[in-house]
């Protein structure tokens, strides 16, 4: 892969073969995941860490569910009116001993009322934050629009502990080759313009229940 340009076609007949031997041999639709591994890149530095939303143009295969959390009934109603599930601040403290109700924050996007979010870290961080789930902030009063459009974007953050790896979601088994193609030289190019192509050792591609394939 070079800056700016797409994938290689040998990567691109390597990416089709893993998904045709992998797809289908399990009772459930797989994600399929990009693992990027850096080489070189000072992560001590807060301005060196992922910190990035981006639209996949193939978006991620599957219609998506959102969770809010929110107090304020403005934007809840908003929130509400576009298909979102709502969390308020009352229910924060007693979701982190419930396993079932952290499993299903795992299966939704997360987005919050900025206000909420130190209190969101409090409860739910420890948990949230290692499987790259915090809530993305709601910025200005347009929910409505950020919950329609959330499905399509992955929001890479990192506080390092998991550096120098990342991992992203980069659609599902029932997508195209050019499809994840795609996505994949989006997410790429992404992290080249940030770190240079040199600073990339090693990229893996893995459905849910699969082996990684290196890609290169």
């Amino acid at each position: 892969m070079q800056e700016g340009i797409k994938m290689e076609q040998e990567q691109i007949e390597k990416l089709n073969a893993f998904i045709n031997e992998n797809k289908g041999s399990r009772k459930f639709t797989q994600s399929v995941d990009l693992t990027i591994n850096f080489m070189g890149v000072d992560f001590t530095k807060p301005d060196n860490r992922p910190n990035v939303e981006i639209k996949l143009p193939s978006g991620k295969g599957r219609e998506s569910k959102v969770i809010f959390f929110g107090d304020d009934k403005n934007l809840v109603a908003k929130a509400q009116a576009a298909g979102a599930k709502v969390i308020s601040s009352a229910e924060l403290p007693t979701i982190s001993n419930d396993k079932l109700r952290m499993a299903e924050l795992l299966n939704n996007e997360l987005i919050a009322q900025p206000a909420l979010m130190p209190m969101i870290a409090k409860n739910l961080g420890q948990f949230l934050g290692p499987r790259n789930k915090m809530p993305k902030p709601v910025m200005g009063s347009d929910v409505g629009s950020m919950v329609a459009n959330i499905g399509g974007s992955v929001f890479i953050r990192s506080k390092g502990k998991y550096l120098p790896t990342v991992h992203v979601v980069i659609g599902t088994e029932k997508m195209t080759q050019d499809q994840l193609a795609a996505n994949i030289d989006e997410v790429m190019n992404t992290f080249i313009r940030k770190y240079g192509r040199a600073h990339i050792r090693s990229v893996y591609v893995k459905m849910t229940m699969s082996k990684p394939l290196r890609l290169q």
